[in-house]
């Protein structure tokens, strides 16, 4: 079985191990980058390059951009009382697809979960009380995926919330039981978040 060199070997194995990409998917993107090597190959790797030295995570809500701040949190216009809870990056993009939703977000980095000792401290859970009371929202959107982790998670929250006196809503029509933000289309994004309901 003679695919290449080592280190093309290597490329392929680390390309496999990006989600949704196997094996087979993994050679068929290296064969393709290699036969376009002096364009889009070397556009890549300059751009991956770049990525890799500038990307970093925003200090207030957890998305990533190349500076502190991302384009999100410093944009005074995002600023109107609505703080939209996500469980990562992946959900907030899909959720910004929608171009529904005009306030700010806070990415907790996962859910709730005992089995792997994954708890409110490891969520910035404490960090989201805090930003509620320090930037004056009025209300909590709990745009966590429909799995029982997800809504495990928004229930804390909104129990954690409570004496707050901020309005605290969940996504309601369009997203599945057991489905997951990333994956669903635009105009389901946009019926659940117009159709919010209080938790």
């Amino acid at each position: 079985m003679a695919e290449g060199s080592d280190d093309i070997q290597a490329l392929i194995a680390q390309i496999a191990r990006l989600p949704g990409l196997g094996p087979r998917s993994a050679r068929r993107v290296v064969l393709a980058l290699i036969r376009r090597r002096t364009g889009q190959m070397a556009q890549l790797a300059a751009l991956m390059a770049q990525v890799a030295q500038n990307a970093r995570e925003c200090v207030r809500c957890g998305n990533i951009g190349e500076s502190d701040l991302c384009p999100i949190c410093a944009d005074p216009a995002r600023a109107n009382g609505e703080l939209c809870v996500v469980e990562d990056v992946a959900d907030l993009w899909a959720m910004e697809r929608g171009r529904i939703f005009r306030g700010r977000y806070h990415v907790l980095g996962g859910t709730l979960s005992a089995l792997d000792e994954i708890g409110p401290d490891e969520l910035g859970i404490p960090r989201l009380i805090h930003r509620v009371a320090d930037e004056g929202v009025t209300e909590v959107i709990l745009a966590l995926n429909a799995t029982v982790e997800g809504q495990t998670t928004a229930h804390y929250i909104a129990e954690a919330l409570q004496d707050t006196g901020v309005t605290v809503t969940g996504l309601a029509q369009g997203v599945p039981i057991g489905g997951e933000l990333d994956y669903l289309d635009d105009g389901t994004i946009s019926a659940a978040l117009r159709a919010r309901r209080r938790l």
